[in-house]
């Protein structure tokens, strides 16, 4: 039995003129729920379902669904600017840019875009146009962008990238097709948290930069090892290629100024997206001027290109200067971590009763329930030693019950501002219903 027959309705309507149904297939799920609405920290579908939600746009609504003060501020903008001039800098794009910098102590300055992957497409442009180099280093498991660069190695299959090596590197698992092999061949793919691989492919290769989510938070909450952090930041500088922190999912979410400020280990430069504007389509390139003001550097051949039309755009950045003035006010970090170790606390109640293997994963706002006896180091123990059938299930079932995360195993849960005690407490209530029938 179908259970969301509206839904399905509108995914095969969708599909007429839609490849897919959808525009980002990455929200394509099974089963496949399209919602109508959401408000704090709830969302409806089609079918008049509601949900505590934890999917929150891929980690994006920090604050809750339509945030009443960024709303406010989108309302406010909508009525008063020109939205799109076309000519000469806006006030509030500088304003944004000061506000950003005084979050993150660590930038220098900024320029933004529309979205995390274009943000991170520039961030790889300034390392090669700095260093004179094309190599690059990605993280497997790591997600950072559809471009050439990096679409590849999330989830794959041990099928498709082999057994553990190290020291070595990975094969490029395209999640693209039509990327040139040229272009592959430039990317070398290693282990989170396996220095021993990083310093393989530098002694091997021209290698301008290394990009990485500081926290892997693409396959659920894989976390630094002690010293490894540090350890590419001494390399990078050893060995004069720059280090880019992607903080599009990690950056607000844990701290005012990125997951940077909590492991003290500065980038050279740094991505943001998703929680910056709680929502609306920002991406944000952040770091030290000298690298930065390569988009405006005298040599015309070392100058990197930055352009887009809705770049700023008047709503967008209204909505993440209210997004910053709320983060900045404080009570916003202090309250979801009371609620993400509420959560944790409780899960880890619930699943040791089961006798199952488990390790709950948590950053703050943060989770993940792992169906593995410890918490994992890097994608291959997930892959070797997490229960992805039980995982699925164990989100179907939640689902059933009106708890919505994503339904794909290792996929991060995230707690909003708009959460309250009281929503921590139904779905502890009701994961306690859920583990008797798996």
């Amino acid at each position: 039995m179908n259970a969301w027959p509206k839904s399905s309705a509108l995914l095969k309507s969708n599909e007429q003129w839609i490849p897919g149904g959808v525009v980002s297939l990455n929200r394509k799920s099974d089963p496949n729920i399209c919602f109508e609405k959401g408000k704090g920290s709830r969302v409806w579908d089609l079918e008049g379902n509601e949900y505590i939600d934890y999917q929150a746009g891929f980690a994006a609504a920090f604050l809750g669904h339509n945030d009443p003060d960024v709303n406010e501020a989108v309302q406010q903008t909508l009525g008063e600017a020109t939205l799109l001039m076309g000519a000469g800098p806006t006030n509030l794009e500088g304003e944004f840019a000061r506000l950003f910098c005084e979050c993150v102590p660590t930038a220098d300055s900024v320029q933004i875009t529309t979205t995390g992957s274009e943000a991170t497409y520039h961030a790889l442009r300034i390392a090669r146009a700095v260093t004179g180099r094309d190599h690059i280093i990605v993280m497997q498991g790591g997600y950072n962008g559809w471009h050439n660069d990096v679409a590849c190695n999330v989830i794959s299959s041990l099928a498709d990238v082999g057994e553990r090596v190290s020291p070595g590197e990975y094969p490029f698992d395209s999640l693209s097709a039509g990327i040139p092999a040229q272009h592959k061949a430039l990317v070398h793919v290693v282990n989170y948290n396996d220095i021993a691989s990083v310093e393989y492919i530098i002694k091997r290769y021209p290698v301008a930069g290394i990009l990485l989510e500081p926290i892997l938070q693409n396959v659920g909450i894989v976390k630094p090892l002690p010293g490894y952090l540090e350890s590419l930041r001494k390399l990078a500088d050893e060995n004069g290629f720059l280090l880019i922190f992607d903080e599009v999912k990690t950056g607000f979410r844990h701290a005012l100024g990125g997951y940077q400020q909590l492991c003290g280990v500065r980038p050279d430069l740094s991505t943001f997206g998703k929680a910056v504007a709680n929502g609306y389509p920002m991406g944000v390139i952040a770091g030290k001027k000298e690298y930065l003001d390569y988009f405006v550097h005298p040599e015309k051949s070392k100058r990197v290109l930055i352009a887009g039309t809705f770049n700023a755009h008047p709503l967008t950045t209204a909505a993440a200067i209210a997004t910053l003035r709320k983060l900045s006010a404080g009570g916003v970090y202090e309250h979801v971590n009371k609620l993400g170790q509420l959560l944790e606390d409780g899960l880890n109640d619930i699943f040791s009763a089961t006798g199952r293997p488990f390790n709950v994963a948590r950053q703050g706002s943060a989770f993940c329930v792992y169906f593995m006896d410890h918490a994992p180091v890097d994608f291959h123990d997930i892959a070797t030693h997490h229960d992805f059938a039980f995982d699925k299930s164990y989100r179907l079932k939640l689902i059933e019950q009106g708890i919505f995360n994503f339904p794909l195993p290792i996929k991060q849960g995230s707690i909003s501002f708009a959460h309250t005690v009281q929503d921590i407490e139904e779905t502890l209530a009701k994961t306690n219903i859920i583990v008797d029938q798996l």
